[in-house]
């Protein structure tokens, strides 16, 4: 079994790759009957040389490989028929945009693992970039305070070498008193909560936060049972919730009146309740000035995420009197960030966890049989260009209905 490092052909540039050399080095090391190749590139994060110095071929054609592993989209001209391929194509939700790239790997009889699809029996999430998008997201939020509220400069974090930059940096500041609900308790979430506690923010219960004012900043952390409610009444049950959200409405208002920020960083599944509306911004009580919505779900849950927010330029302001686009500093103005590539801001300590994640889980699967399942349940198209039937449902979207 011969393994492809793909480079990286999407725009704009994504320095992330699913091994380091360090790492790569370990797979070799656990699995010696596999062949590990590099394919040459001048923007990933770590350099050609440095996966030389480990000893690993790079080279610009990888064609003999197997299985091709990348991270983002493979530009359609890309594509090697005939191959197994591991990258977030961003097609099981339907994505307009990708359809031309599913229909490509059917056409290519390609087989097609989607780093989505790569879960647990339970079907929760395996691998992999949730943590680092809590983490700079976190950070953004507070970056976004300080230029806002002419507080602090932080820097931005792809001007930083690593995460002990980044907290370095967060050593400098001073907060004011303010109260922050983060919502979830995923990895995103425990990302954006870790930037919190090296903040040494206190984190108090529901009860605690609802009801008092403190004289410093406090944060909750609110998760899906806390923020949405049954219509009937009764006592809701997360899991239940999950299968089916219908019986359910928003209870977000109580925290939004008690909240200067909100960092969204739970996972928002279809037909859930709206976390707050454009109705709800407009409430003279809803207190949030500043969302940092890592989520980053368009013209959904949270209103005032009206459009994505570029690494380059990471903050506007959301008038939720106008329910229109204003400057990020405007006064009355919902300051947002919802850059939607958080992690690409972070591509070393994102690149190392990533693969730190993809040797335990996925690697073996191709040495043991595949005994856990998890290669049969990840896998989305087949070698003879048909969808798997888990995917079935992608059908129409291949057909362009």
């Amino acid at each position: 079994m011969k393994f492809a490092i793909i480079k990286e052909r999407k725009n704009p540039p994504d320095r992330r790759v699913v091994f380091s050399p360090e790492k790569l080095a370990e797979a070799r090391s656990q699995f010696p009957q596999a062949e590990f190749v590099v394919e040459s590139s001048d923007i990933r994060v770590f350099s050609d040389e440095a996966y030389r110095s480990q000893g690993f071929t790079v080279t610009d054609d990888v064609s003999d490989c197997d299985v091709m592993i990348g991270v983002k989209e493979v530009p359609l001209d890309a594509l090697i028929p005939n191959k197994k391929y591991f990258y977030f194509s961003h097609t099981i939700k339907k994505q307009p945009y990708n359809r031309k790239l599913l229909q490509a790997m059917l056409q290519k009889n390609i087989e097609m693992f989607d780093h989505e699809t790569i879960v647990k029996q339970s079907g929760a999430r395996l691998i992999g970039f949730g943590r680092y998008a809590g983490l700079v997201g976190a950070y953004n939020g507070f970056r976004a305070l300080g230029l806002r509220d002419r507080l602090f400069n932080l820097p931005k974090v792809e001007h930083l070498a690593d995460l002990n930059e980044v907290k370095a940096e967060l050593d400098k500041i001073t907060l004011p008193n303010i109260k922050i609900v983060l919502t979830g308790t995923g990895k995103v979430a425990l990302g954006a909560k870790e930037i919190l506690d090296h903040l040494k923010i206190k984190q108090v219960s529901d009860a605690l936060y609802l009801t008092s004012q403190f004289t410093e900043p406090v944060y909750v952390m609110a998760d899906v049972m806390e923020y949405a409610k049954r219509l009937d009444g009764k006592v809701g049950d997360k899991y239940e919730f999950y299968k089916d959200p219908s019986g359910y409405e928003s209870n977000f208002m109580p925290y939004a009146k008690e909240s200067d920020m909100f960092i969204a960083g739970h996972f928002y599944g279809d037909g859930a309740p709206f976390i707050f509306t454009r109705e709800d911004a407009k409430d003279p009580d809803f207190r949030i000035n500043l969302v940092s919505d890592v989520s980053c779900d368009i013209d959904g849950p949270v209103a005032s995420t009206i459009r994505p927010s570029t690494i380059a330029d990471p903050f506007y302001g959301y008038d939720p009197h106008t329910e229109s686009e204003v400057a990020f500093d405007a006064d009355e103005a919902i300051t947002v960030m919802a850059v939607d590539n958080l992690p690409c801001e972070l591509p070393k300590d994102a690149s190392e966890g990533f693969g730190e994640m993809f040797l335990e889980h996925v690697i073996p699967a191709f040495f043991n049989g595949d005994q856990r399942g998890v290669l049969k349940r990840a896998q989305m198209t087949t070698a003879d260009g048909k969808l798997t039937q888990r995917f079935s449902y992608l059908q129409d979207y291949v057909d362009g209905f």
